[in-house]
């Protein structure tokens, strides 16, 4: 009986406690009809939301709100530039274009892009692939300086017409070369 009447007790104040404005006292913003609101008026009933809750850790915030790494450039080696703009990216995501050679079919082109992307699963490097043509793939990652090491793999695979990343394109080594254990299905 003594809990159901701290309850009760706790219910009324807490609702004497909280105070509803009056129309004079609102924002302009905010007297008008929620259906009326613009993207602005939007904006800052979400701030206003926000304003009182406990910021998010820096590894869970969106990726333009963190802090880029620290980059010691006396520890880098500036004759090659491909290690300078993998140190640039690290944490940063990245995406790279893959293009299947001898004109494949988009259910072969989803076949090798699968081993390949479980090829780099399997040596820690994540990646999310997406097709957007017949024989072209984007690998997109997290952590961009994983990308030159997946560049690395990918050029040593079969049937690979080229990779480019960061503006830059390699060549596949064996673009000509069909896989036979892969096979087209009609």
């Amino acid at each position: 009986m003594a809990k159901l009447l701290y309850i009760i007790i706790l219910v009324c104040f807490s609702s004497c406690l909280s105070k509803k404005y009056s129309d004079e006292e609102k924002p302009e913003w905010a007297k008008k009809d929620i259906r009326d609101f613009s993207d602005a008026d939007m904006e800052r009933l979400y701030d206003q939301w926000e304003e009182d809750d406990e910021p998010l850790p820096e590894d869970e915030q969106p990726e333009y709100k963190r802090k880029p790494p620290t980059i010691d450039l006396n520890n880098l080696d500036m004759s090659n530039p491909e290690s300078v703009l993998q140190a640039t990216k690290k944490g940063q995501t990245l995406m790279m274009f893959v293009t299947v050679a001898n004109k494949p079919s988009k259910t072969r082109t989803e076949e090798l892009t699968k081993i390949w992307q479980s090829g780099l699963w399997s040596n820690h490097i994540q990646a999310e692939r997406y097709l957007i043509d017949d024989d072209r793939a984007i690998f997109m990652f997290k952590d961009g300086s994983q990308a030159w090491t997946a560049k690395e793999y990918l050029i040593e695979q079969d049937e690979l017409k080229d990779v480019q990343l960061e503006s830059q394109t390699y060549v596949g080594k064996n673009p000509d070369v069909k896989n036979k254990a892969v096979r087209d299905e009609l």
